[in-house]
C-alpha cells in the first residue's frame, strides 16, 4: 500500500513532477552508522589463530530449502549483526551451498572478513579422506567457493572408515604448508582417534584444533566423557553442530500435523513426544522470562556448557538470524539450566 504524507497534491504521482521525499519521523529509529554492535564480540577459536563470533552460520539450507537471494539475505542479515564465521560442506545440496556462499564473499568484497569452515568427505565425486580425493575435494571447493584458502578445513570421519589417520594427515600437511588450508577440524572421531591425532602431530603433523560434534540440550549424552576430557586437554574449540535438532527446539514445531512429508519432517517428528514437550515447556518459562525466543535459549544454554566455543546454526530466513544471535547475548542462571536439564531427562 502506498503512503502519501499529509498535503499531497492530486497530481503528485504524475511522470512530470516527482514526490518531495518526506522528512523522517521525530520517533523514526536512528540509522546505525559504523561497525555493528556484535563486531565487538569475539572469542579465541581454540588454537586456530582466528577470533570468532560465538555463533557460526551454517550453510546446509542453501540451494536445498533457501534459494541464493534468500541466503545472501540471510548472510548479509549475519554479518550486520556482527558474525563472521560461516560454515558449510562439499556435501550441501551437492556443492550448491559453497557456490552460493562463494558468490555472497565475491560479490560483497568480504573474504578476508569471513572464517570460513568447510567440511570435507561427503562429496560423490570425491568421497572420503583418502590422499587422492582429499587434495581433489578441497580443490572443488575453492572452485566453488571462489577463494584460494579454507580457513579450517573439517575432516569428516564419518564418510571414511578405511583411511589410516596417518595417511590423512600426511595429505592434509601438504594443504597446510601449500596455503590452501589454515586450520584442521574433526568431525566423528572418536577420543581415541583425536589422542592419536596428537601424538602423530608431535612428529611434526598439523593439529586438529576445532571438533565438530552433534550436541544439544537433547542430545547431551553425544557429547560423551572421553571425548570431552581430550577436546578440553587439546584446548580444542568445540562448535556443536545440531544446535537446534533439526529446528524442533525453535518453538516452532510441536505437532505431528504435516511432519512426516519428508525427510527433515521424520526426524522433527523424532522429538514430538513427552521429553520433547517438556523440553520446550522449560525454554519457553525461560524465554518468557528472559524476554528471548526459544531458539535463542537454546543458543544460550550451549554456550553456557564448558568447552562450547561457537554451535553451528542454520536458517531459512533473516528473522531466524535475528532471534539465534540474541542467544549470544543471554546468560543463563543456575536455575534455568537446572530446569532446562530436569525437562529433557
Amino acid at each position: 500500500m502506498a503512503f502519501f504524507g499529509v498535503g499531497a497534491s492530486a497530481d503528485s504521482t504524475s511522470p512530470s513532477r516527482a514526490a518531495a521525499p518526506l522528512p523522517p519521523h521525530p520517533s523514526s529509529p536512528i540509522p546505525v552508522q559504523g561497525r555493528p554492535l556484535g563486531g565487538g564480540v569475539r572469542v579465541p577459536f581454540g588454537e586456530t589463530g582466528c577470533s570468532v563470533f560465538p555463533l557460526i552460520l551454517g550453510g546446509a539450507e542453501f540451494g536445498w530449502n533457501v534459494d541464493l537471494d534468500s541466503s545472501h539475505d540471510i548472510l548479509d542479515t549475519y554479518t550486520d549483526l556482527g558474525g563472521n564465521v560461516v560454515h558449510t560442506a562439499d556435501s550441501y545440496s551437492a556443492g550448491r551451498s559453497e557456490h552460493i556462499i562463494g558468490q555472497w564473499m565475491h560479490s560483497r568484497g568480504v573474504r578476508d572478513d569471513i572464517v570460513l569452515m568447510v567440511r570435507i568427505g561427503g562429496h560423490p565425486d570425491n568421497p572420503g579422506l583418502g590422499p587422492v580425493n582429499l587434495v581433489r575435494a578441497v580443490e572443488a571447493a575453492l572452485t566453488r567457493l571462489r577463494t584460494d584458502r579454507i580457513d579450517v578445513l573439517t575432516l569428516d570421519a564419518t564418510t571414511d572408515s578405511a583411511t589410516a589417520l596417518e595417511d590423512t594427515l600426511a595429505t592434509a600437511e601438504w594443504l597446510v604448508e601449500s596455503g590452501k588450508v589454515r586450520a584442521l577440524g574433526a568431525a566423528g572421531y572418536t577420543a581415541a582417534q583425536l589422542v592419536e591425532a596428537r601424538i602423530l602431530a608431535s612428529a611434526g603433523f598439523p593439529r586438529i584444533t576445532v571438533l565438530d560434534v552433534p550436541f544439544n540440550v537433547l542430545r547431551r549424552h553425544d557429547f560423551d566423557a572421553d571425548l570431552r576430557l581430550v577436546a578440553g586437554a587439546q584446548s580444542m574449540a568445540v562448535t556443536p553442530s545440531h544446535a537446534l535438532e533439526h529446528g524442533f527446539l525453535s518453538g516452532r514445531h510441536r505437532t505431528r500435523q504435516r511432519t512426516m512429508l519428508s525427510a527433515r519432517g521424520a526426524q522433527l517428528a523424532a522429538n514430538i513426544n513427552r521429553r520433547g514437550s517438556r523440553t520446550l515447556r522449560a525454554l519457553d518459562a525461560v524465554g518468557t522470562e528472559l524476554g528471548v525466543p526459544d531458539a535463542a535459549v537454546a543458543v544460550a544454554w550451549l554456550l553456557a556448557q564448558r568447552l562450547v566455543t561457537a554451535p553451528i546454526v542454520n536458517a531459512y530466513a533473516p528473522t531466524q538470524v535475528e532471534e539465534l544471535v540474541q542467544g549470544v547475548g543471554v546468560r543463563l542462571g543456575r536455575s534455568h539450566l537446572a530446569d532446562i536439564a530436569r525437562a529433557s531427562e
